[in-house]
Formats: structure tokens, sequence, C-alpha cells
């Protein structure tokens, strides 16, 4: 289903522009978005990351990813071709606190998003499931296997997360491009299916 983007020079000049569709990577603090982009994109993701420095130090929230050495401090940037008439752009976001002023921009418009979550923190994970419902952009969960996370079950993180029962959540490794594949076309599918309801 996710193709390669043809060059450039073998495109027919008369063949219309394909459908750009916008998708947000989004979750709290080291939920892996910016390993997904880069494992799913078809091409080399353009990456905001910074090495964390001392002045992090009180600022950001280091539980639970105190080995994370660099922090994405503006948005990551990945492409996936689904045919000559569609084409997914892929935004991560930035996931801590002090970065969310990018959060609004990043959205406008935007059909959809997966939301990461960690189920060592998933506490992590309210902020972004809120600002997806109250601006009424549809999303999906992608619990995202650590090797030292908790293993737990998609209603009971549905219960600690008191999610909707309709919106999807998978568990997935957002190393496994099949994983993210996954991801991305549960998305599709509940996206259209909220449109038709």
């Amino acid at each position: 289903m996710f193709g390669r983007h043809a060059a450039a020079e073998d495109e027919d000049p008369g063949q219309p522009l394909a459908q750009s569709v916008k998708i947000l990577i989004a979750g709290g603090f080291g939920v892996g978005k910016t390993t997904m982009v880069g494992t799913i994109s078809e091409i080399t993701p353009l990456r905001t990351e910074e090495i964390i420095t001392e002045r992090s130090a009180g600022v950001d929230d280091l539980t639970g990813v105190e080995a994370k050495t660099t922090t994405t401090v503006a948005l990551d940037f990945g492409r996936i071709t689904i045919d000559a008439g569609l084409v997914l752009y892929l935004f991560g976001t930035p996931g801590q606190d002090r970065f969310w002023f990018l959060w609004d921009e990043l959205a406008r418009g935007a059909l959809g998003a997966v939301i990461l979550a960690d189920t060592r923190r998933l506490d992590a994970s309210f902020a972004a499931i809120d600002f997806f419902e109250r601006r009424g952009i549809g999303f999906t969960i992608g619990v995202n296997r650590f090797d030292d996370s908790p293993d737990y079950t998609a209603e009971e993180v549905r219960d600690a997360l008191d999610l909707d029962e309709r919106v999807p959540i998978l568990m997935c490794d957002a190393r496994d491009r099949n994983s993210c594949k996954e991801v991305l076309t549960t998305l599709a599918e509940y996206l259209i299916t909220r449109a038709l309801n």
C-alpha cells in the first residue's frame, strides 16, 4: 500500500498533482515519534534534534527516559507516496512541554494523528489526547513497545487513558516498518469511518 515516489524526471507533466494528506505523529517526550517518522518515511526525514544539555535540567522531565541524549526542538518531517494521486506528509511533534506552542501550527490542516504511548509513562499521553479531542481531530493510539515496558492489553490501555471505545489502539514497534504501516492504515480506516458517520 505504501509505495515509493517516482523520480521527478519520470513524472508526466500533463498529469494533475497528487493530493496531499497531513498526518501528525504526536505524544509525550521520548515515546518514539522521531523513530516512527524515520522508519516509515520514503525520504530521508527532516529532523530537528538537538543534544540535551544541562540547561534542560529542571525544565524537561526525563523521568523514565533518563538515557535519552537528544530531543526534537521543532518537528520531524517525512513523506509516503501511496500512489500517483495521493501523498502522505508526516509531521512529528516535539514532546517537551516547552515546545507545545508549535503544536497549534503543526495541527493546522491535519487530517488525523497517531498518538504514540509508552506504558511505562502512560500519563504522558493525556496532554496529546486532550489536544486532539478539543480540536475534533481523529486519532489512533500506537502503544510503542519498549523492551522494559509493562505488557498491557489494548483494553487496559483504553481504560487507563479513558478513551472512547471507537478510538483504535494498536500495539506497535516504531522501529518496524510493517508495524508503522499497520498503525497508519488503521488511522486511515478510522478517519474514513468517522467521516461517514
